[in-house]
């Protein structure tokens, strides 16, 4: 029975996977993560240009979405891309038919986590491969990430390079871990945006989605210390507080405890996001108990 289960969660999965040649909204969603990448991710390369230095293959990424603006950016793209959930077809009956709705509703879930990982390793590619004339494979940092974090330049730039990131890793594993944590925030996103969907419709999950948004960009150290006139003690503890209760902050990378603060470390972030993640697909389930399909309209689908 367990090898039928897995068996029928997997047609689900390729199905929804089969969909995409058919649908333009993948395309133009991967177009504007191009795009996307690109316009982030150039100012590094004209930089290393105009000074004749070389780059490690995997910084542009690191320094792009070392950014907390950057990570909800590229996460928000992902609200266009699952829009249409639960991704309700005309092949939808033939699933509930033949498997289960909570089975159906894990094969979703499912699609949704493998498609989010293909989005982020589509934008991690793309923002190393426009840097890819001026750079080399090895493991360690570059002339410009030392430019960058060693001076005033990546403020001027506006890129968040520091010598934290440097010292506390080496190009790789700080690429992963960013990974990992745009990977976990854009499940977060994407996990209410479909309990939400179910219990509210397709608008309702949107408007959660952006709402979710909207409240890590609010929750900003800098515009809350702006707006408050805070003074560098009262912004410290600031800077913990938000640390703690926002989720974009808990996506970015530098923005973690390294052993000299009260922010949350690395394996907390993880274990938070998994739990929210977890949440969000456990209620969703109760939801898919009562909720009502409608089938009408999808056969462009």
């Amino acid at each position: 029975m367990m090898k039928r289960d897995i068996k029928q969660i997997l047609m689900v999965i390729a199905y929804n996977f089969r969909t995409w040649k058919k649908n333009p909204r993948v395309f133009l969603s991967f177009a504007i993560a191009f795009v996307f990448c690109f316009l982030l991710s150039d100012k590094v390369v004209q930089f290393a240009d105009k000074h004749n230095t070389s780059m490690q293959l995997i910084e542009p990424f690191i320094w792009t979405f070392d950014d907390s603006k950057s990570i909800l950016l590229s996460s928000m793209i992902l609200i266009f891309l699952f829009a249409d959930m639960p991704f309700v077809t005309t092949a939808t009956p033939f699933f509930l038919v033949r498997t289960s709705r909570k089975k159906w509703l894990i094969g979703q879930g499912l699609y949704i986590l493998l498609a989010t990982m293909l989005y982020m390793l589509f934008v991690m590619f793309i923002t190393s491969l426009i840097s890819m004339k001026n750079s080399f494979p090895g493991n360690i940092w570059s002339p410009t990430a030392v430019v960058l974090g060693y001076s005033k330049a990546g403020e001027v730039l506006a890129v968040p390079s520091s010598m934290k990131t440097m010292e506390m890793s080496t190009p790789y594993s700080c690429a992963a871990t960013i990974f990992v944590l745009m990977l976990l925030y854009a499940l977060v996103m994407v996990s209410l945006m479909l309990l939400c969907n179910l219990k509210y419709g397709q608008i309702g999950g949107v408007l959660a989605a952006f709402g979710f948004s909207i409240y890590g960009f609010l929750l900003d150290p800098q515009t809350i210390k702006m707006l408050l006139k805070l003074p560098d003690y009262e912004s410290y503890i600031a800077n913990v507080w938000v640390g703690w209760v926002s989720p974009l902050n808990h996506a970015t990378f530098h923005t973690h405890n390294f052993g000299y603060d009260l922010l949350p470390q690395l394996w907390q972030s993880y274990l938070l996001c998994i739990l929210l993640v977890l949440l969000c697909f456990f209620f969703s389930l109760q939801v898919i108990r009562t909720y009502s399909f409608v089938f009408t309209g999808t056969g462009g689908k």
